[in-house]
C-alpha cells in the first residue's frame, strides 16, 4: 500500500516552477511511444529521441505521446517546452504527491489521476500517479512505471474499433480517464472480497490477526477516498468548462462517466462503513468470549465457596474443647457425611444453573 502523505524535501526552499522528480524510481529507462491517427490511417511507434515527438505539433491528426517514467526530468522539460506547457505543470508532473485535479490554461488542459492496480501475489494495492495534457489535437500521458490499464484503447486506435478515431483529443482523454475509473470497478471487486472474507473470520474465529487485516483494509479505503473523492470535482470542470478544446459530442460521455464515478464513491463509503463496524462487531466477539470465559470461572467459584466452607469449619480440629467441641468429628460415618453433603451441594447447584440456563 502506497504512503498516505510523500516525502517532499527534495523541493523544499526551490522557486516554483523548478522540477524536482518526488516518488520512487519505478523503470530505470524512460520510454516514449506515439500513437498518431486519424480516420483512415495511424502510426504507431516507440521513439529513443523525445526530439522525435517534436514534429507532432504541427501535425493535422489526432496525436498521443504516452511517456513511462519521471524521473528523467530533462525529457520532461524538452517536451514541454516544445508543446509550450507552463513550468509549474511539469513540476506537478514530476511530484507523484498531486491529488487529482484539472487545471485549464486554455490552450490545453492538464489533469492529474491516480491509477490503481493490484499486486495478485502480495494481494497489495499499487498506485501509481498518472498526468494527462490535451489539447486540440494532442495527449500527452505521464506515467510513473511501464504497463498500464490502456491497452483496450490501443487496440481499438490501431484497429479502427468504435468511434475513437473519428473523435478529437477530447474524446482520448475521456477514454483514458474512462479506463482508470473502470480498472476501479475491479480494485473494488477485490476489497469485497476481503471484506467477505473478514466477515467470515468475525463470525467464526476473531484473532489478533483479524484485527491486522482490518486496519490494513481500513488504511487502504483512505487511501481509495482519498485517490478518487476528487476525481468527481474533475469530470464535473469538464462538463462545465465552455473550452472550445471540449466538444459538445464529448459531453454525453463525460456526463456517463461522472456517473461511473459517483457509482465507484458511494461503494466506497459502503465499504469504510462496513469495516468500521467490523471493528465494533470485534470488540463485540473479543468481549464476548471473555464474558463466556469470567462466566465459567464464576460457576467454578460458585461451586467451591460453600465446599471451601464446610471443610474449613471441619478442619479447626476443635474436638476436646468444651463446651464447644465437635462431635461429629469422631462419628465413624462423619467423613462419608460430609462428602455425602457436598456432593449433594454440587448437584443441586449445577442444577440451579442449568435451570436458569447459566450453562
Amino acid at each position: 500500500m502506497p504512503r498516505i502523505i510523500k516525502k517532499g524535501s527534495k523541493s523544499r526552499g526551490l522557486p516554483p516552477g523548478e522540477m524536482v522528480h518526488i516518488g520512487e524510481k519505478k523503470t530505470e529507462k524512460v520510454k516514449i511511444s506515439i500513437l498518431d491517427y486519424s480516420i483512415g490511417k495511424y502510426t504507431d511507434k516507440e521513439v529513443k529521441n523525445v526530439e522525435e515527438c517534436f514534429s507532432l505539433k504541427r501535425s493535422p491528426s489526432v496525436s498521443w505521446i504516452n511517456v513511462d517514467g519521471l524521473h528523467e526530468t530533462d525529457i520532461i522539460e524538452r517536451l514541454g517546452n516544445c508543446f509550450s506547457i507552463h513550468p509549474l505543470v511539469l513540476e506537478d508532473i514530476v511530484n507523484t504527491d498531486q491529488r487529482p485535479k484539472i487545471e485549464d490554461y486554455e490552450k490545453y488542459f492538464f489533469i492529474v489521476l491516480k491509477m490503481l492496480l493490484v499486486d495478485d501475489k502480495e494481494q497489495e494495492i499499487h498506485s501509481e500517479q498518472v498526468s494527462i495534457i490535451f489539447g486540440e489535437r494532442f495527449v500527452i500521458s505521464f506515467q510513473e512505471t511501464i504497463g498500464d490499464v490502456f491497452d483496450q484503447i490501443r487496440e481499438r486506435i490501431r484497429k479502427g474499433k468504435g468511434r475513437i478515431r473519428k473523435m478529437g483529443a477530447d474524446y482520448l482523454a475521456y477514454s483514458l480517464i474512462d479506463a482508470i475509473v473502470d480498472n476501479y470497478y475491479a480494485i473494488l471487486e477485490k476489497i469485497g472480497e476481503k471484506v467477505e472474507s473478514l466477515e467470515e473470520d468475525l463470525v467464526s474465529n476473531p484473532s489478533p490477526e483479524t484485527l491486522q487485516k482490518i486496519y490494513n483494509l481500513k488504511r487502504e479505503m483512505v487511501y481509495l477516498r482519498k485517490s478518487v473523492w476528487p476525481l468527481r470535482d474533475v469530470i464535473s470542470n469538464m462538463l462545465r468548462d465552455e473550452s472550445k478544446l471540449i466538444k459538445k459530442e464529448t459531453h454525453i460521455y463525460l456526463r456517463d462517466l461522472y456517473d461511473h464515478t459517483i457509482q465507484v464513491i458511494d461503494t466506497i463509503e459502503t465499504f469504510r462503513d462496513m469495516i468500521s463496524g467490523m471493528l465494533d462487531i470485534y470488540m463485540s466477539s473479543i468481549s464476548n468470549k471473555m464474558n463466556e470465559v469470567m462466566k465459567v470461572l464464576t460457576i467454578f467459584a460458585a461451586i467451591f465457596i460453600p465446599l471451601t466452607f464446610i471443610v474449613g469449619v471441619y478442619g479447626m480440629n476443635f474436638d476436646r474443647t468444651f463446651p464447644f467441641n465437635m462431635p461429629e468429628l469422631n462419628w465413624q460415618f462423619g467423613y462419608i457425611f460430609v462428602w455425602g453433603i457436598m456432593i449433594s451441594l454440587v448437584i443441586v447447584m449445577l442444577g440451579y444453573f442449568k435451570h436458569k440456563k447459566w450453562l
